[in-house]
């Protein structure tokens, strides 16, 4: 019996020896380690790059559009040379997609910023021949108090696409497609500051002997008949920004600067001398949560002479539409000169838009814009122009007016549609005369546009 109980013993000792030395070689569980840590100096999203001082946000979002009565593109719009037949494309389809990389860190004089936004851009009319055309509106860096790059021109105030999905209507918003800027903001307390930049020069075109054109619709343009850049932009702007919103006043110089006479490679023509062309504008934001929470007004008005894409941003083209046999056109331009001798002719205009935005609950709004624009060419201008051409006058007006409804399924997700009536007041010609591109067109007349915009539209940022 004792030999039996001391093999027992002996067993279960040698069991636990083996279990034990079994146990030594099994990994040994690693404490948590937080391989990316989170950077909570610039807000949410933000983590630091693994052995550097520096935060990173990644980010983007993914939209669809379908739109009815676009002109079969975006961003031109409806107006340019619209022939209004069966070659028209009144649907369009668009995709675009973007990534974001927001990186900042520390210097003696404060954070410095990169960021950067790229992606792809499509449309198709039904030939099913686009492409993934690649874009860029980001690229710029910001560091104590200036910003280099591609970002959003410092005359801007009122932002197109916070109250409407349609960009083809004249406001000063280079927002979507972004502009190159060297700025300065220097701030001075209690919301006010003020800018002061050098930016890529806003130009339509210069209508001049054997330059520029004055058919419907203008894709050729920016610049037609403009000589090479000597001198960017000047834009300044004061701004100040308050619980109760905002508000601003604005300037730009800019330096209209044709190329010859005889075209523009008539070199020995000789050429007109330089001007300077401006616009000024003042914008105002006003948060009203006595009607709903969220709720605002917005509004800009601008006036410009020889700096019309001040006014025009998009669409920045001549305006032109065929409704039967009629045809509604106007020729945008900053300035026009006639034969060997004469000076430039700055074209003026002005332009207001407005919107209010309203909350119906935490998921709902809708908006209701509008806007207004005149193009006025002086005496001399329109001579030049006009010829001996009685009844002839290129004056033109147009003006606008919209609702959008946006359900926002989620914080980062969001369903819409936009609708929007447009009118073109024509400029006029004498009778039996129409511009160059009015095919089927016989007589110039006031047209109009309806159009529809749909997006669905997913953010992917934290």
């Amino acid at each position: 019996m004792k030999m039996v109980k001391s093999l027992l013993l002996g067993s279960a000792a040698g069991l636990v020896a083996v279990a034990g030395a079994q146990a030594a070689d099994l990994p040994v569980k690693a404490k948590p380690v937080q391989y990316v840590k989170i950077c909570s100096l610039y807000g949410v999203g933000f983590y630091y790059i693994p052995g550097t001082d520096m935060c990173v946000k990644i980010g983007g979002w993914v939209r669809s559009e379908y739109s009815y009565g676009g002109n079969g593109n975006f961003a031109w719009g409806w107006a340019n040379g619209n022939v209004n037949n069966r070659t028209t494309n009144n649907s369009v389809f668009r995709a675009r997609g973007y990534i974001t990389a927001d990186a900042r860190n520390q210097t003696e004089y404060g954070t410095v910023r990169a960021y950067l936004a790229v992606g792809v851009s499509e449309n198709d009319t039904g030939a099913n021949t686009s492409s993934n055309t690649f874009s860029a509106n980001r690229a710029f860096i910001q560091w104590a108090g200036f910003t280099f790059g591609r970002a959003q021109s410092f005359y801007d105030f009122y932002s197109s696409p916070a109250t409407s999905y349609w960009g083809a209507f004249p406001s000063s918003d280079s927002g979507d497609p972004g502009w190159l800027v060297w700025g300065y903001t220097a701030q001075f307390g209690n919301g006010l500051s003020a800018t002061i930049s050098a930016e890529e020069r806003r130009m339509t075109q210069i209508i001049g002997p054997g330059v520029g054109s004055t058919a419907i619709g203008g894709t050729g343009f920016p610049g037609g008949g403009y000589g090479g850049l000597q001198s960017p932009d000047i834009v300044a702007n004061l701004r100040i920004d308050q619980a109760w919103g905002s508000a601003q006043i604005m300037g730009a110089l800019h330096q209209v600067n044709a190329t010859y006479y005889g075209g523009s490679t008539a070199v020995a023509s000789g050429h007109p001398g330089d001007k300077w062309g401006f616009a000024v504008g003042a914008g105002i934001k006003l948060n009203a949560p006595m009607i709903g929470k969220g709720d605002y007004l917005q509004a800009q008005v601008n006036y410009t002479q020889g700096a019309l894409r001040y006014a025009f941003m998009t669409p920045n083209g001549n305006w032109g539409k065929v409704d039967g046999q009629g045809v509604g056109f106007g020729i945008l331009s900053d300035a026009v000169f006639g034969t060997t001798g004469s000076d430039l002719n700055l074209t003026t205009a002005w332009n207001v838009n407005a919107a209010y935005e309203h909350f119906w609950n935490a998921r709902w709004k809708t908006s209701l814009y509008g806007g207004y624009a005149a193009v006025n060419y002086g005496d001399t201008a329109n001579a030049l122009m006009c010829g001996a051409l009685a009844g002839c006058n290129m004056n033109w007006k147009s003006w606008w007016i919209g609702s959008r409804t946006q359900w926002n399924v989620t914080r980062d997700f969001y369903l819409g549609v936009d609708v929007m009536y447009s009118k073109l007041q024509s400029a006029t010609l004498p009778a039996g005369l129409v511009p160059t591109g009015a095919v089927g067109a016989t007589s110039v007349k006031d047209v109009d546009n309806w159009g529809v915009r749909l997006r669905a539209h997913k953010d992917f940022y934290p």
